[in-house]
This record gives structure tokens, C-alpha cells and sequence, in this order.
């Protein structure tokens, strides 16, 4: 149980003493400091107390290691938001920060995308990475680049680096809209989602080139998500008509397919 580091962490990083905290709570100073050196266990109702005083769920409070949170979580959580509520896990993100204690932006290369795959819960790891910021993205929030490969996002072309803000409650991915997705079997892909998790319990992802099929992905196999935001790119995005024609010819091949699957279906009656 973290309950009593946590409160202690949460009590420092508000700049509240002991004595601010226990008047708060209308309790003695000395009951506030077993709590929180562990001479004591909190009954229900100071449990109670100490959720609606923080703000955060009971569950995280016991079962979390706060201090372990980054920034950006830890913020989200402050805002009222707190996946326990909901019935799910805290998914806690490995990140770094700079000298003034702001998050980093982590940069995952083609040559970095396996160590990824395993790594990306390991802090030591995420250190290892190369860092950098972008001043017009917002401090509260956390965001990472990848870079992709392959032609299924183009006219995003292959090579771009693709840099996504940290989704913590995948309720609220909104369909139709471009994420990079962190999966058991398939690594890192970037793709356009349809989220089905509420209902299916999976998300349906599909590619900007129409050659590429649609196709499902259980919600039990992703590991993390982030919102598109932005991408850079050394190569100019091709002509609005070549996309075009790609995409008729993209319509008359899968035409021809279907008739192609029609005739051998006949033909094996």
C-alpha cells in the first residue's frame, strides 16, 4: 500500500504543512503524522477524507505509487480525472523531464521502434532516448515523436516523424481521428481509429491510402496511445490529384478483386 507515502508526497508538492492539512481535515496533527510515518492505519472514513481533500480516488491513493506519476498525470489527476473512478488501471508513463523539472519530448527512431516494444514501461530505457521541446506544444501535457515507415499514411510520406500527445483514458479516443497506437503483436502503428472499446471492447484502424484494409484491434492488446498532434517531414506532400488518381486506382483494383473472388466462387459450385 502507498497510502502513506502518497499522502505525504501529495501534501509537499501542494506546499501544505501538517498542521494546513490536519486543520483542513479536522483532525490532530499528531494523527496526520502517524498516517503519514505509518504508525497508524486510516479508518474508512479518513480514507474518505483524504480522497475528497486530494481530489483523487481512493484506490489510487491506496494503490499507486504517486511519486512515481510524471508531471502531465499528475496534473490530469489534480484536474479531477482518475481512471479508478471509471473501473480501470492508472497506466503510470515513463518519462523524463529537464533541468526545470518540464517534460521532454522523447523521440523514437525507426532503428528505436523494437526496444520500444519491450522497453516502453522501463525508465531506464525511456532515458536512453533521444529529448527535445517544442515550444508551441503546451507544458501540461506529454507528448512523444515517432518516426513511421511505409506508405499506409501517406500523403504523410514514409520516414516522417510523427509526434502524438499521451491518451490516458482511451474512452475518450474520438473516431475518426489519426493516433499512434503502442500494440502487443504489430509494435507502433499509426493509423486512423474508430473506437469501439465501450461496446466491442477493440478499435477498428485504418489507413489514410485506401489500399490498405481496415482492421480490428482488441483494446486488450494496445499498451499506449497518443492523439496525432503534428508531423515533420524532409519530403513535400504529393499533388491532391496524384492522390486522387491513387485512390480510383485504389477503387478499381479492389473492384477487380471483388469480381475476381465472384468468379472463382462460381467456378467452385
Amino acid at each position: 500500500m502507498y497510502f502513506s507515502s502518497n499522502i505525504k508526497f501529495l501534501r509537499k508538492h501542494r506546499g501544505r504543512t501538517q498542521d494546513d492539512v490536519a486543520f483542513s481535515l479536522n483532525m490532530k496533527r499528531s494523527t496526520l503524522s502517524g498516517y503519514e510515518n505509518e504508525v497508524s492505519e486510516p479508518s474508512l472514513e479518513a480514507l474518505i477524507a483524504f480522497s475528497k481533500y486530494f481530489g483523487i480516488a481512493i484506490d489510487t491513493l491506496v494503490k499507486v505509487d504517486l511519486s512515481l506519476v510524471s508531471p502531465s498525470q499528475l496534473l490530469q489527476l489534480e484536474r479531477g480525472f482518475d481512471p479508478y473512478v471509471k473501473g480501470s488501471n492508472l497506466r503510470v508513463l515513463a518519462t523524463t523531464v529537464d533541468a526545470d523539472n518540464r517534460e521532454n519530448i522523447e523521440l523514437v527512431t525507426e532503428r528505436a521502434k523494437a526496444g520500444y516494444a519491450t522497453g516502453f514501461a522501463d525508465p531506464e530505457y525511456i532515458k536512453v532516448l533521444p529529448t527535445f521541446s517544442m515550444p508551441f506544444l503546451s507544458r501540461d501535457r506529454k507528448y512523444r515523436t515517432f518516426q513511421i515507415s511505409g506508405d499506409s499514411m501517406l500523403p504523410i510520406p514514409d520516414g516522417s516523424y510523427v509526434t502524438g500527445e499521451y491518451v490516458l483514458d482511451w474512452t475518450y479516443v474520438r473516431t475518426g481521428q489519426p493516433y499512434i497506437i503502442l500494440t502487443q503483436d504489430d509494435g507502433i502503428v499509426f493509423k486512423i481509429v474508430e473506437n469501439k472499446i465501450a461496446d466491442e471492447g477493440k478499435v477498428t484502424l485504418s489507413s489514410l491510402n485506401p489500399l490498405y484494409q481496415p482492421y480490428d484491434l482488441a483494446a486488450s492488446d494496445i499498451k499506449e496511445v497518443w492523439r496525432f498532434v503534428h508531423y515533420i517531414s524532409a519530403q513535400m506532400p504529393e499533388r491532391i490529384e496524384n492522390t486522387l488518381r491513387e485512390e480510383q486506382l485504389a477503387k478499381t483494383v479492389q473492384e477487380l478483386q471483388r469480381k475476381v473472388e465472384e468468379i472463382q466462387l462460381k467456378l467452385n459450385l
